[in-house]
């Protein structure tokens, strides 16, 4: 049963990561982790499927399915899926995940919902409401682009600032512990507010919901940056990561610039020029669910504080210029 601790919901049980799966679009294929996932799509269109979003939904079947099948549980035996993306109603997920006869809990928190999913998942296992769940989430650079900003017809120069949506999936099964790595401990993260107002820069719109969280994870929990092998965030790209270590350090007294990363920083060449780096919910879950858990199953890591962060704004929001809230969740995953 999780224990409470400030905010922070340790996970006495510490349940597994049994099985998990990555696969991605052209570019993130052309990228440095290209060998750590386990496939790489020649097309962002995806099995031939004739919309970016479809193809989106067949990304995140293929990368759910090949979790659950390297994992050996059978679906029957999965008491309930947590996944999300970034479109309207999560149709990237529903209509990619709705033959698998799983009971399903959508979620949205943008590009924190891999987190999200996976910190839902593990108070489930350890609460002993469910044997088996599943964690997911996915994006599409081009469904994205055509929900928040332009068709990509339309030809639109991004800004240096921006980031790109990864073309990418990623699926983990969790259950009782077993083998590493383990979920130790989750923090749900409170939205925060610092009146960004440019659609383009989500890096600064998130930066301050990072620091929040792990700022309160650290203390709730007692350890120090140096505890950790990885603080990863994903997806703060360069712009926002350097403002999360500026803050941290001027307003909640912690350094962490020795021991972060990001995913949005980490799944792209900087040749590739995607400028700021990557982002999405396809960025952090599928780099946590390739490189990230092969290191921690295979001991070179020994603990990662993954923190997933997430621009709480819609296309509604970005036309009528609302200010972009941000929100945090903190996941510490160990292999020992």
């Amino acid at each position: 049963m999780p224990q409470k601790q400030g905010n922070v919901l340790l996970l006495p049980s510490q349940p597994s990561i049994i099985a998990n799966a990555a696969v991605v679009g052209k570019v993130e294929g052309e990228g440095p982790l290209a060998q750590e996932f386990d496939f790489c799509y020649p097309s962002d269109t995806i099995n031939g499927m004739e919309t970016w979003e479809k193809s989106e939904s067949e990304l995140h079947r293929d990368a759910v399915d090949r979790a659950i099948k390297k994992s050996g549980v059978l679906k029957k035996d999965i008491d309930i899926m947590f996944a999300g993306d970034l479109l309207n109603q999560c149709i990237g997920t529903t209509f990619g995940i709705m033959d698998f006869d799983i009971p399903f809990a959508g979620l949205f928190g943008a590009c924190s919902t891999m987190a999200m999913a996976l910190a839902m998942a593990g108070v489930f296992c350890d609460s002993g409401a469910a044997q088996y769940a599943v964690a997911s989430a996915s994006s599409h650079f081009c469904s994205a682009e055509k929900q928040f900003r332009f068709p990509l017809e339309y030809g639109g120069q991004r800004s240096p600032t921006a980031q790109r949506t990864v073309t990418g999936a990623g699926a983990a099964v969790m259950g009782a512990k077993t083998n590493a790595p383990f979920i130790e401990a989750v923090l749900f993260g409170k939205v925060q507010n610092y009146g960004i107002t440019d659609a383009a820069n989500m890096g600064a719109a998130m930066a301050p919901a990072a620091a929040s969280t792990i700022s309160d994870f650290l203390r709730d929990t007692n350890t120090k940056p140096e505890d950790y092998d990885i603080i990863l965030t994903g997806d703060l790209g360069s712009v926002g990561s350097n403002l999360l270590k500026e803050l941290l350090k001027t307003k909640h007294n912690f350094d962490i610039s020795a021991i972060h990363n990001d995913c949005g920083l980490m799944i792209f060449e900087q040749q590739q020029d995607t400028h700021a780096g990557g982002s999405g919910c396809g960025c952090s879950a599928s780099v946590f669910n390739s490189v990230i858990l092969r290191r921690l199953g295979a001991g070179e890591l020994k603990k990662v504080l993954l923190v997933g962060t997430g621009a709480l704004m819609s296309p509604t929001s970005a036309q009528q210029k609302s200010p972009i809230p941000s929100v945090a969740h903190a996941v510490c995953v160990c292999s020992d």
